[in-house]
C-alpha cells in the first residue's frame, strides 16, 4: 500500500521524462509532485489507484535509513 510521502512510480512517464513521484497530499483527493519538474497534479483516490503501477521508496524506508 501506499502512504504520505512515499515515492510512486505510475504507468505512464511525465512529460519531463521522469517517473518518480512523490505523494504529498492523501485524502478523497491525493496530490503527487514530479520528482524531476517539480509539477503538481491533484487526481481522485480511485484515479491514482488505477495510474499508479508500484511504490518505488516508502517513508518509513527512507526514516530507518536515515537513522
Amino acid at each position: 500500500m501506499y502512504d504520505l510521502h512515499d515515492f510512486v512510480q505510475m504507468k505512464k512517464p511525465h512529460a519531463c521524462g521522469t517517473n518518480r513521484w512523490e505523494i504529498i497530499r492523501m485524502g478523497a483527493d491525493i496530490k503527487i509532485s514530479c520528482t524531476g519538474c517539480g509539477h503538481i497534479v491533484m487526481m481522485s483516490r480511485r484515479d491514482f489507484e488505477k495510474r499508479m503501477k508500484k511504490v518505488l521508496q516508502s517513508a518509513a524506508e527512507r526514516v530507518e535509513t536515515e537513522d
